[in-house]
C-alpha cells in the first residue's frame, strides 16, 4: 500500500514538470492520479486538482511575469467571466448533480462515473489539440496584439464551466484562444494562460471549502511536490523541443483518456 502512495506523490512531480514544460497538461494528470492511484473519490479529486494546479500554475506564472511574458489586459478580459463560471459551477452545479445522473438501458450512470467519463472526453479533446499542433502559432510571434473581446469573454465562460466540473485548468483551451482571438505570441499566451489557470482554479477551489472535507496535510504535500516539478520542467524546457514534447504528451493523454472511458464503462 505504501508504494502506491509513493507512486501517487511521485506523480505529483510529473504534474508540475508537464506544466513547466508545455504550460499545460497538469490537470489532465492530476485527477486520474488522485482517483486511480491515491483512491480519492472523483468529486473530491476535482476539488483537490483545482488547488494543486492553481497553486503550481501561480508559481510557474511568476517566471513569465519577470520576463514580461504575461498580458494582464487579456488575462482580465478572459478571467472575469471564467472566475464567475468556475465558482458558481463548484458552489452550486456540482453539489446539485444527483448521485444517479441517468440510465441507458440497464446501465445506471452515477455522478462519479459521469464526471470521470466527461473528464476523459476532455482529455481526448486535449490530446487532439496537442497532437495536431501547428506551425501557425509560431508564425504569429510578432503579430500585433488585437482583442476580440466578446469571443475571449465567451471562451472564458466556457472554460470556467469545464474547469468547475472536471477540475481541469483548461490550458489546452485557453492557449489557442489567446493566440487566435487575442493574437498573443505563443510564449506570452503560455505565461498569460498560467496566470489565468492559477486564479480561476484557486477561486473555484473556494467553492468547495465549505462543502468538502479537505485533507490539508495530504493536499499541501502533493502540491509542494508539484511545485518542485514545475521548476524542473521550466529548466528542461530550455533543452527539449517543445513541439516534439507536446505531441508525445498528446499521445500519452489520448491513451489515458481511452483507458479511463474503458475502465468506467466496464465498471457499469
Amino acid at each position: 500500500m505504501d508504494y502506491i502512495v509513493l507512486i501517487g506523490f511521485a506523480s505529483a512531480v510529473l504534474i508540475g514538470v508537464s506544466l513547466g514544460l508545455i504550460g499545460g497538461g497538469g490537470s489532465i494528470l492530476t485527477v486520474p492520479v488522485l482517483v486511480y492511484i491515491l483512491g480519492i473519490e472523483p468529486v473530491l479529486a476535482t476539488a483537490y486538482s483545482l488547488f494543486v494546479v492553481g497553486s503550481t500554475s501561480l508559481v510557474g506564472s511568476f517566471t513569465y511575469m519577470k520576463k514580461g511574458l504575461v498580458n494582464y489586459k487579456t488575462a482580465l478580459v478572459f478571467a472575469i467571466p471564467s472566475f464567475i463560471a468556475v465558482f458558481l459551477t463548484r458552489k452550486f452545479l456540482v453539489p446539485a448533480l444527483p448521485d444517479q445522473l441517468f440510465e441507458i438501458g440497464e446501465w445506471a450512470i452515477s455522478k462519479n462515473i459521469g464526471i470521470m467519463i466527461f473528464f476523459a472526453l476532455i482529455m481526448l479533446a486535449a490530446s487532439y489539440s496537442m497532437i495536431k499542433g501547428g506551425g501557425k502559432k509560431d508564425a504569429e510571434e510578432d503579430s500585433e496584439v488585437k482583442f476580440n473581446i466578446p469571443l475571449i469573454a465567451l471562451e472564458g465562460m466556457v472554460v470556467g464551466v469545464i474547469t468547475g466540473i472536471v477540475g481541469a485548468g483548461g490550458g489546452f483551451l485557453i492557449i489557442p484562444a489567446l493566440v487566435l482571438l487575442a493574437r498573443l505570441p505563443m510564449k506570452m499566451a503560455v505565461g498569460t494562460s498560467l496566470l489565468i489557470i492559477a486564479a480561476k482554479s484557486l477561486i473555484g477551489f473556494l467553492g468547495d471549502v465549505s462543502s468538502q472535507t479537505i485533507d490539508w496535510k495530504m493536499l499541501l504535500i502533493f502540491t509542494g511536490l508539484s511545485i518542485v516539478g514545475i521548476f524542473i520542467g521550466s529548466s528542461l524546457s530550455k533543452k527539449i523541443n517543445d513541439k516534439v514534447l507536446k505531441k508525445g504528451f498528446g499521445w500519452f493523454v489520448l491513451v489515458m483518456g481511452i483507458y479511463i472511458i474503458s475502465k468506467e464503462l466496464l465498471s457499469l
